[in-house]
């Protein structure tokens, strides 16, 4: 069932229904498709478990009596926000016993998402490990406050809180946002230009180069998931992260390719080897200097990188 909405959504869903038309609650479905994948993979970090989220909302979204639905955007944000937070849960479970750090499904995503600059931020890698850290409903309160901007009673419904608790609950995963999301707004010209900085000094084997465009404190986290090598605990500052990177590079075979892309709202960079998709690196920018570098190589998390994810509010 993985997967299954995001290539044949009408063809699915119809089907779902029992017949080949496309009935009101299918409709309804494919309408807010985009937006439900969304509130799911940014509430877990994963858009395997996002896809298996949204089988599960259709399989009781198909169930509903429409007759008694006044909102169905927001209806199925709730069932799709329960059926997260209980996956959630589970996902928690399976990161404990994770090989390595864990670091979030990266998607190639097409121009519109970095056009919405709040969109990107929210799905951004630096901000999305920053999610990581807050409790599951805060979690959710906070994505759909802060990203979608519901109104505390809807996320009330959502998460099986009263509306002051939910206020409680937005209040304390904002601060603890804050504190921790990145220093400040950097435009995308700004980060492009350090990415291709970056780029350039490890194409040309570039030590100082590095150095130059690495700020002191950036932090390095790789995810290879006990499959392939990759660091298994964070490399902090430059001089560390430069010469493991210069080194590595080194030992890379003639057909190596490092190319930009768009992941997660934002550029980054795609190391394939033959022409096949080895490592996404997705960095974070502050002042112009790389503070953050996110390499995935674990191969069971780089299928979304075959193909643009539409990702909507």
């Amino acid at each position: 069932m993985r997967g299954e909405y995001s290539e044949r959504d009408g063809d699915a869903a119809g089907r779902s229904t029992g017949g080949g038309r496309t009935g009101p609650a299918t409709e309804a479905f494919i309408t807010h498709r985009n937006l439900l994948f969304t509130v799911a993979y940014e509430m877990l970090g994963s858009a395997a478990d996002a896809e298996d989220v949204l089988q599960e909302t259709w399989l009781r979204w198909a169930d509903v009596d429409l007759d008694t639905v006044r909102d169905r955007r927001a209806y199925l944000v709730r069932i799709t926000t329960r059926q997260a937070l209980g996956r959630l849960r589970t996902l928690g479970r399976r990161k404990e016993s994770y090989v390595g750090s864990w670091l979030p499904e990266p998607l190639l995503t097409s121009p519109d998402v970095a056009e919405d600059v709040e969109l990107a931020d929210s799905v951004s890698m630096a901000m999305m490990l920053v999610m990581e850290t807050l409790t599951p409903t805060e979690r959710a309160v906070f994505v759909l406050r802060e990203v979608f901007d519901l109104e505390y009673d809807e996320i009330a419904d959502a998460v099986d809180k009263s509306p002051a608790a939910v206020r409680q609950i937005a209040h304390r995963a904002r601060a603890h946002v804050a504190a921790r999301r990145p220093r400040g707004a950097v435009s995308p010209a700004q980060t492009k230009g350090a990415l291709d900085a970056f780029r350039r000094a490890v194409e040309t084997g570039d030590l100082q180069g590095l150095l130059d465009i690495m700020a002191p404190d950036v932090v390095l986290l790789g995810d290879g998931g006990g499959i392939k090598q990759a660091v298994l605990r964070p490399v902090v500052g430059a001089d560390k992260v430069a010469r493991l990177l210069h080194a590595g590079m080194g030992r890379l075979p003639a057909g190596a390719s490092l190319r930009p892309a768009q992941v997660n709202g934002h550029p980054a960079l795609i190391l394939r080897l033959d022409g096949a998709i080895d490592t996404v690196v997705a960095v974070r920018v502050d002042d112009g200097l790389v503070t953050g570098l996110y390499a995935v190589r674990n191969p069971e998390k780089l299928s979304y990188m075959q193909r643009e994810t539409a990702l909507r509010r």
